[in-house]
Parts: C-alpha cells; structure tokens; sequence
C-alpha cells in the first residue's frame, strides 16, 4: 500500500481565498483588519515562521505589525510590547512566537494579552470558550487538521481517533474539537503520550492517528493500523531540515498521511489569518 497524501496547500489556498474575500468586504466599510506578531530572541525557525506569516498577510491584504524583542531583555519588554498591541486599533489580533527564551515566561505573557485580540486562540478565556462551544478565536494548528479532514472528506465522526501528545498548543486542544457535537468532529477520541507504556496498543486501533509529540519519526510502521489516516502534527529541525513525528515508512502502511514538508504548516497560517479576519470583523460588527 501506497498513501495518499494529505497537502496543505490546497487546504490553505482554500482558506486564504476565504479571508482574501472578507477583507475586501471589510475595506470596504473602512475597516483594515491587522495582525500583528511578537518574536522574542534571535531562533531562525521561529524567525523564519513569523516571515511566512507576513508574507501571507501580504497575498490576503491583512495589514502586519512586527515587533523583535532581544533575549537579552526582560520580561518587563515583553509585557510591554503586548501592551502595546493591546492597545494598538490598527492591530486586530495578534501572537506571541513561541517557544520564547527559558528567561521569558510566556503564559504570564499570554494571560496580559486582550482575548478579543488573540490570534492562537489560546488564552484561557478563548480555550474557556471552546469548552464551551461559545464564539472565539479557535487554535490554530488543530483547526487546520480538521479543515484538512474536512478537504479530503475524511470523515470524523463516530471513528476512533487517537491523539498522540497532550500539549496545550496541539495535543489538548485537538482533542477536545475533536470530540465536540459539531459538523466536522463527534469523534471517540482517545489521548496518549510518551509516558504512557505500549503505546502502539492505542495508536493499532486508531482508524486516524494524530501525532503531536515532537519527536522525529516516533511513529512508525509497527504502529499504524492498516489504511489509517495519519497526520504529522508535531515537528522538530536537524539543522535546517525539518523532521516530522511520522516516519515516511509509514506511508506503506496507512491510507492517507501528510508529508514531510507542505502537510500541517500551510494549514496552521492560513487558520491564523482566518482568525485576524474574525477578529476584524467583531471589531466592525461592534462599530455599527
């Protein structure tokens, strides 16, 4: 067997034309929808991912606001640089790039932020929201796999999906969208981790296999049912080459699996623009 695979791109594409359309809505009302984002440090992956995400902002229209902070500089910069944001009406939403320097701690960070302004969808009042089903900014990489099942119709609901890593950027949230009575998900979801022995006995029975763990090629063949969907959602760098969760052998196992490179990435800028476009759009709704 030879997998599918599962793109981004397409996925993305679609998404972008989404919110491309909806900010020349907003223009027209005199709304410019921004985003804007905060780079703590000097890492060149996290670099080279806030450049991805103003060149995107670029193709769609969405204004972008950059702000470096150097890892030099206190916590005190930080705050103040969100702050900042907060405060800014030509910003809509915006993010703090983590990781962030161990000297920075980015939840305290992330709780100064304005929740109405969060593009991650992740301060505690949005992923409070989500819980309960309420409006509000949605994380972002989850969303971008469901949007990519949803693309490929592949369908979630009633199927054993098994999520492997419990971060709260990835793990955490995905499962519980997953799980959630809405179009799109109503899975039997099923999270593990790396502390949990034989992990294979979980991720044999998964007809879709998320892993989220970070650590290059930790899933591989023997542990992948027949046919599964497996998406790749955790990444690590060796050098400058980017490594997925997935082994590629896994490809002669599954039925659909996303690839090495142009799998989740794409999905997870896209999602974030789409958020900057809601949040631009409540600020419009709230200035009638």
């Amino acid at each position: 067997m030879s997998a599918r695979l599962l793109e981004g791109k397409p996925v993305a594409d679609a998404v972008l034309a989404d919110v491309a359309a909806r900010v020349e809505k907003l223009k027209q009302k005199g709304i410019f929808p921004g985003l804007g984002t905060i780079l703590v440090g000097d890492d060149p992956a996290s670099a080279g991912y806030v450049r991805k995400k103003h060149e995107t902002c670029q193709t769609v229209g969405i204004r972008s606001f950059d702000t470096r902070i150097g890892a030099d500089a206190a916590q005190a910069d930080l705050l103040a640089a969100v702050a900042a944001f907060n405060g800014n009406p030509d910003v809509d939403a915006f993010i703090i790039q983590n990781p962030v320097p161990r000297t920075f701690d980015f939840n305290e960070a992330l709780l100064y932020m304005d929740p109405q302004k969060d593009a991650d969808g992740l301060h505690p009042i949005n992923l409070g929201k989500l819980v309960l089903q309420e409006p509000g900014p949605r994380p972002c990489t989850p969303s971008g796999i469901l949007a990519m099942l949803a693309h490929y119709q592949i369908s979630v609901a009633g199927r054993e999906v098994v999520v492997l890593g419990r971060g709260p950027t990835l793990g955490r949230p995905l499962a519980l969208m997953l799980s959630l009575k809405q179009r799109g998900a109503n899975a039997a979801v099923t999270v593990v981790h790396t502390g949990v022995p034989d992990i294979s006995r979980y991720t044999l029975r998964a007809e879709i296999l998320v892993a989220a763990v970070g650590v290059p090629g930790f899933v591989t063949p023997e542990m992948v049912r027949s046919g599964a969907v497996v998406v790749s959602g955790g990444i690590s760098w060796e050098g400058k080459k980017l490594l997925p969760d997935v082994a590629e052998s896994v490809a002669e196992v599954a039925g659909w699996i996303t690839p090495r490179l142009g799998g989740v990435g794409p999905t997870t800028v896209a999602l974030l623009l789409q958020n900057t476009v809601e949040c631009a759009e409540r600020r419009a709704a709230q200035n009638r």
